[in-house]
């Protein structure tokens, strides 16, 4: 709803147009008077107005300067100037102060109500405006993080973009990096002293931590950081123009190159041990062309990373071109099981037999005497991977679901030979199949129930059935369908519901302002707010408070 101020010295004005006006049917649920600018001032302090009518002339501040004021402190307030004096002067300066209109007295109601009404709706033309520039781009900013992601994995797995194509993306996603550059890659594993956190704490150490390799590195490389696919962080780099200019100038350029990428990756440590309180080991690959190479170069280091995660913390291992060259193709056969679509949409999809033949396939293109220990931990790592991820999104533990059977990382037994490893995989997805067909409703009860308690637990800005699916891992549409169908009530109806009960507790038992209550619970926009309030209890969020 709109509130409006009138500000004249002369009350009998302010009082006449109080009495005279049908505000109600303008939708204008308050009207306050003044008889001075600085009371008006003390007055916009305290409400939420939306329209000023002012006089002109007045001891004091005139209504010019209250104008002036107004647009300095409360640039969304529309002021209308109101005088009996018409001179074009005052009209010129008005108009360089940008009021919205100006009328002279004596003011008939009919022109006056279609002015305020003109004010009206120019209100409500830019709130629409703004509540969609401000949702377009938390949209935005919501997708570019997922659709980075997306991206950086299409590329590990081994997809193929056109050159145009890929570098739209990288400009619409504002990745930094070049396409058909060199470019280094460096796999992160986090020390055993974050292993503590739960997931929420882990993924901001993770976020934490991406955002010091970016600062680190981004003095002399273009960065691109996110979440591998086989749960490790990863980080992209290529040398800026001209730091690559000055290198190409040296006459010891592999050195210098290589010193300058370990002294940042040294320093990157330090700074996670410095203000995470925690070590970091990193892979660091050799250099290819991006992004052509990024596969080959992501099997070699996910080879590296498991031997490292075993040894001393806060290790670095570089990987030199040749012996890149010599992980790649001895694990080559293991492409298979990296080429979309991967095990865990089809395990996720309930395509059972395809999920056994991509892991027979990826057994069976290299022969048992070329297979090593390394080769058969790595697919276990992949299905286990598939696995708990699944068993994740049920919130219960892969041990509760009995779908691993036996620990890998305690039972060596599995790794003896590929006939072992390949009846572990298909025994845990015979397994998982049968589980997920017994509680598939359970499942969607126990979904319902994690919305309900993210969403009662956090009311802000960034609570949306967007954000709440990609906490719970499932397409926004297919969650609000599951969720309609189990409460009989829409997904972002229940959010709306749950801000209202929440707006009305506060304003029953705090001393919290409206605009205070507005932005805690997300709005952007106090008006759109006390709008939704009233659809739902019949009374604004003043109108509430004051009964």
């Amino acid at each position: 709803m709109i509130e409006i101020l009138l500000v004249d010295d002369e009350s009998y004005v302010t009082d006449s147009l109080k009495s005279t006006i049908p505000w109600e049917q303008l939708g204008i649920s308050a009207v306050y008077a003044a008889d001075s600018a600085s009371q008006a001032i003390d007055i916009l302090t305290e409400q939420s107005v939306d329209i000023v009518v002012t006089d002109i002339r007045m001891p004091g501040m005139d209504g010019l300067e209250l104008i002036k004021r107004i647009a300095d402190s409360w640039p969304h307030v529309r002021c209308i100037l109101l005088t009996g004096h018409s001179d074009f002067e005052y009209a010129k300066k008005a108009i360089q102060l940008q009021a919205f209109d100006y009328l002279l007295k004596p003011v008939h109601d009919e022109e006056f109500v279609a002015c305020v009404t003109g004010a009206i709706e120019s209100l409500k033309d830019e709130w629409s405006q703004s509540h969609k520039y401000q949702q377009l781009l938390y949209n935005i900013k919501s997708d570019y993080s997922v659709l980075r992601a997306h991206l950086l994995h299409d590329l590990l797995l081994g997809r193929r973009l056109s050159a145009k194509l890929l570098a739209d993306k990288l400009a619409q996603y504002e990745i930094p990096l070049a396409v058909d550059e060199p470019a280094v890659m460096a796999l992160i594993q986090l020390g055993k002293s974050f292993s503590g956190f739960d997931h929420h704490s882990m993924s901001l150490m993770e976020f934490a931590v991406g955002n010091i390799a970016e600062e680190i590195f981004a003095g002399e490389f273009a960065v691109w950081h996110g979440k591998a696919p086989h749960d490790c962080l990863l980080l992209i780099a290529q040398c800026r123009p001209d730091v690559q200019l000055r290198l190409e100038r040296s006459p010891e350029y592999e050195r210098d190159r290589r010193a300058m990428l370990e002294r940042s990756a040294r320093l990157f440590q330090r700074q996670v041990s410095n203000y995470l309180k925690g070590e970091i080991s990193l892979v660091v690959t050799g250099w290819f062309t991006f992004p052509e190479g990024m596969p080959s170069a992501y099997r070699s280091g996910l080879g590296a990373l498991f031997p490292l995660g075993q040894a001393e913390s806060a290790a670095i291992r570089f990987l030199d071109e040749e012996r890149s060259a010599e992980a790649n193709r001895s694990i080559r056969f293991l492409e298979t099981l990296y080429t979309p679509p991967t095990l865990i949409h089809l395990l996720e999809s309930k395509q059972w037999e395809a999920a056994r033949d991509k892991i027979g396939k990826a057994l069976s293109d290299l022969p048992d005497s070329r297979l090593t220990r390394e080769h058969l931990y790595e697919l276990y790592l992949s299905v286990a991977n598939a696995l708990l991820y699944l068993a994740h999104k049920q919130g219960q533990s892969i041990f509760e679901l009995n779908y691993a059977g036996t620990d890998g990382l305690i039972d060596q037994s599995l790794f003896r030979s590929a006939s072992h490893l390949r009846d572990w995989a298909f025994g845990a997805i015979e397994r998982l199949k049968r589980e997920l067909s017994a509680n598939d409703e359970h499942t969607k009860r126990f979904i319902v129930a994690k919305v309900q308690e993210m969403v009662t637990s956090d009311l802000g800005p960034d609570t949306s059935v967007k954000t709440i699916a990609e906490r719970v891992y499932l397409h926004p549409v297919y969650l609000s369908k599951v969720y309609k169908a189990e409460t009989g009530e829409s997904l972002g109806d229940y959010i709306i519901r749950m801000r209202m009960e929440r707006a009305l507790y506060l304003l029953k038992h705090t001393n919290k302002r409206i605009y205070e209550i507005t932005s805690e619970l997300g709005y952007q926009n106090p008006q759109y707010f006390s709008k939704m309030f009233k659809k739902h209890y019949g009374l604004t969020p003043g109108e509430f408070r004051e009964q």
